[in-house]
């Protein structure tokens, strides 16, 4: 599915739409014509939308007490149903062996990069487009594969993430979750491993090299989520996906064959 090809009358909920990817999705989507719901936490973030009468910018803490419950009524009272959810927020922080870090600033992390999501999908779940498919759309990030020394909280969001989409398409019928994997991506998320310098150990080095070239193009991020929207549950639904190195271009006609028989 082409932007140009895109249904003007999809609603596309984006958390964390003041992020580098969030943005990028919003911004996307808005000049296809989708009406887009965006939260963010930073005053003032989105305001450069506020005039778009399909933009709906919606502040939101993560931690806040009671903040799920005011984005259901803002839904609610303007009757607006999704079906496209994206999570896009995210911190890798606190940045250090496990032992040295925090122990309530490592829980946190968790809970904004990975509970505090699911239970959005919980609160929201009820607002989707009823009668269709809906999609539910999460990122993967480094060692969900292997150590990724120094970044515990981060790492572990990610997992749970993974098997939580594997845990929806099991539970939910009328749900497709997925995750993506982008790979690198120039984003001020790596503002944070600099900040952490020697805390970081390994990564630093590595951060400081990937930040000389693009990484993953934006562009990519994009087209690859649109694939997986445009594919059918039983090819997509709790799988954890990569975008640069999954062979979804180009139509993916052998890759979505591969996994639906799988």
């Amino acid at each position: 599915m082409s932007p140009a090809t895109m249904s003007p009358s999809r609603t596309i909920f984006i958390l964390g739409a003041s992020s580098d990817i969030g943005r990028d999705l919003m911004e996307r989507y808005l000049s296809a014509g989708a009406e887009v719901i965006g939260t963010h936490r930073r005053p003032g973030a989105l305001d450069a939308y506020r005039g778009n009468p399909r933009a709906h910018v919606l502040p939101f803490d993560l931690a806040g007490e009671g903040a799920s419950g005011r984005i259901v009524e803002y839904l609610q009272a303007r009757n607006l149903r999704w079906d496209l959810f994206v999570a896009a927020n995210g911190t890798m922080e606190p940045i250090g062996p496990f032992l040295e870090i925090d122990g309530a600033a490592w829980q946190d992390s968790i809970a904004t990069n990975a509970m505090a999501p699911c239970r959005l999908v919980q609160a929201l779940y009820p607002l989707r487009k009823a009668g269709q498919v809906n999609s539910v759309a999460f990122f993967a990030g480094g060692g969900t594969n292997g150590p990724f020394a120094n970044y515990s909280a981060y790492c572990l969001s990610k997992i749970l993430l993974i098997k939580m989409c594997e845990l929806l398409d099991d539970e939910v019928p009328d749900l497709k979750a997925f995750i993506l994997g982008p790979g690198y991506l120039r984003t001020k998320i790596h503002e944070e491993t600099l900040r952490a310098a020697e805390r970081a150990g390994g990564n630093l080095e590595k951060t400081l090299k990937f930040l000389e070239g693009d990484g993953t193009p934006m562009e990519d991020i994009h087209a690859c989520l649109e694939w997986c929207v445009a594919q059918d549950r039983a090819a997509i639904g709790g799988r954890n996906l990569s975008v640069v190195h999954d062979p979804w271009r180009n139509g993916g006609a052998a890759l979505a064959a591969s996994l639906a028989a799988d």
